[in-house]
């Protein structure tokens, strides 16, 4: 698992479409469900009728957590949900990466987020790492 400034990023050696079956096993797993996909590839075709790698973005949720954070602070829906991509190396590799949830606690600038963040971080690195 590699760590970048904004996110939680592995590359597994499996295809695309079982990528996104695992992270989304994993995810339910540590009590996220996917509330939007978006077919990135579809959508820059349609709009632009460019030519792009197969790539989705899931906006994942974890309820409790979430509920949690709306009632530290309403506007925290603003940074919801967190968004996990999954986007095609080749035919046999694929990229997942996760928002790191800490980045929206120092966004807020509210420190009674701060356990909240910091519990979505250890179970999306949970996710991650099962990959």
């Amino acid at each position: 698992m590699d760590t970048t400034a904004y996110g939680l990023k592995t590359v597994v050696n499996v295809p695309y479409e079982e990528a996104i079956a695992r992270v989304t096993e994993a995810l339910k797993g540590e009590g996220f469900g996917i509330l939007t996909e978006i077919d990135v590839k579809a959508t820059l075709k349609k709009k632009l009728d460019v030519d792009f790698k197969r790539y989705v973005i899931l906006g994942a949720c974890n309820p409790n957590l979430a509920y949690q954070g709306l009632q530290t602070e309403e506007d925290l829906g603003l940074l919801l949900p967190c968004n996990v991509i999954v986007y095609e190396v080749d035919e046999g590799s694929s990229v997942v990466a996760v928002l790191d949830p800490n980045l929206m606690v120092t966004i807020s600038g509210n420190a009674a987020l701060e356990s909240i963040g910091q519990e979505a971080r250890t179970r999306l690195e949970r996710v991650v790492q099962s990959l």
